[in-house]
């Protein structure tokens, strides 16, 4: 690979991992990230897979779910408030994304860590 392309790559990522930090509530995809980042489709999930050895899909979820617990630990926000705040419309996707993550269920999560707290 030339340099040149390396190093847009590079760019094309913190770029993206940017975009990505200040708008994961909002529901976005791949071509609209793309579209904003003048780029392509194809050249935006190349920097994902070799700049970041991951998908522009696993890397939302995973700033999601990095915000998700951060809301879940707080009282007072009921799980179906917590997805529509980390950019899941359906509360069912999101407590399947986050058991993918973390192993459990978003309100098992939640009451293990009020136990954790209180002891």
């Amino acid at each position: 690979m030339r340099e040149g392309t390396a190093e847009r790559r590079e760019e094309l990522y913190s770029e993206a991992m940017a975009l990505i930090a200040r708008d994961y509530a909002r529901d976005l995809q791949l071509d609209v990230v793309a579209r904003a980042l003048a780029t392509s489709r194809r050249q935006l999930q190349r920097a994902f897979a070799e700049v970041g050895d991951t998908s522009f899909r696993d890397e939302l979820a995973k700033v999601r779910m990095h915000h998700a617990r951060t809301l879940l630990a707080s009282d007072g926000i009921p799980v179906r408030a917590v997805a529509a705040r980390v950019g899941y419309n359906q509360p069912a996707q999101f407590a399947k994304s986050f058991r993918r993550h973390h192993g459990l269920a978003p309100s098992t999560y939640r009451k293990q860590r009020r136990e954790a707290e209180a002891a």
